[in-house]
């Protein structure tokens, strides 16, 4: 099977020498010259956009629903020089109403489609260990699941083309909500003199526990690390998609719309380039807690 990863960010990038070191026929292509070298010195054949070379299967991995279009509409774009019956596998969190669109393009034109948005960020792209939410035919994930079981630990389909994009802007949504809902819990402990770590050890025993007080809260919030891949502007951008597809489909979700302004209230806490675990800084300082001082003065204590 060969491979193109189209798209060499820290997912892409991370994806695509997975599946190298799975022993796949890869390359890799990416607007940006840096990115490309980056890969290249890495061990990865790469190739600028105009020189992409004909695959089995086209692994895009790109910030938004607009770069997956231009990738596959403009000319010459994927629909233009993809062999007939290549696979288009679009591992963005996209907007599934496009989704649905480019899939009906892509299989008119004799190729085939799988939306795959992932988690587990660069770390799960790097050790092949991401989850997977698949839309799309049967036939077609079967027929490219050796890839997707040599980047993923879990692959959950849910149904048609658009489909997978749905269900991960769902999921960011409540991983969204539960930042901040679990920073509140978690100031409301700490102005009432309980230390946070032992209030998330408390909630974690409990049915308020979610993967944001299990994993964000000890992984990248109370290590003061807050580096975890993703950032505060893609998040926001999967919400105000994910707040879209409710309003288009005449859904009154008055949460989701209080979720997504409670994430746009200030652009400079965070800002669009700050890691996302950061929306819970500002509502933590309420109650004195800063754990971004504890990175400082280690790196304070180690110089």
């Amino acid at each position: 099977m060969k491979i193109t990863v189209i798209g060499l960010g820290q997912m892409g990038g991370n994806m695509a020498l997975t599946l190298k070191r799975a022993g796949f026929d890869v390359s890799g292509s990416d607007r940006f010259e840096a990115a490309r070298e980056r890969l290249a010195a890495q061990g990865l054949a790469t190739v600028g956009p105009e020189a992409i070379a004909a695959s089995d299967v086209y692994l895009l991995s790109l910030p938004t629903s607009d770069h997956v279009r231009e990738v596959i509409e403009t000319s010459p774009g994927l629909l233009d020089r993809a062999p007939m019956g290549s696979v288009i596998v679009d591992t963005s969190t996209s907007d599934p109403v496009v989704s649905r669109e480019l899939a009906a393009k892509v299989i008119a034109a004799g190729l085939e489609w799988l939306d795959a948005p992932v988690s587990g960020g660069p770390k799960g792209a790097a050790n092949g260990k991401l989850g997977m939410l698949l839309g799309g035919d049967m036939a077609t994930l079967e027929r490219v699941m050796p890839m997707l079981e040599a980047m993923s630990a879990k692959r959950t389909h849910v149904g048609g083309p658009g489909s997978g994009h749905v269900v991960k802007l769902a999921n960011n949504y409540l991983c969204a909500t539960n930042l901040i809902a679990t920073a509140e819990a978690v100031a409301l402990a700490a102005k009432a003199g309980v230390d946070p770590a032992a209030c998330l050890s408390g909630l974690n025993s409990g049915s308020g526990r979610s993967a944001v007080s299990e994993v964000n809260f000890p992984e990248w919030i109370l290590s003061g690390r807050f580096d975890s891949g993703f950032t505060s502007g893609l998040m926001r951008k999967d919400l105000r998609l994910a707040r879209d597809a409710a309003d288009d489909l005449g859904l009154d979700l008055a949460l989701l719309h209080q979720v997504v302004a409670g994430w746009h209230a200030n652009a400079e806490r965070p800002t669009d380039g700050d890691d996302f675990n950061h929306i819970v800084s500002p509502i933590l300082a309420q109650a004195g807690v800063d754990f971004t001082r504890r990175s400082t003065n280690d790196e304070e204590t180690s110089a």
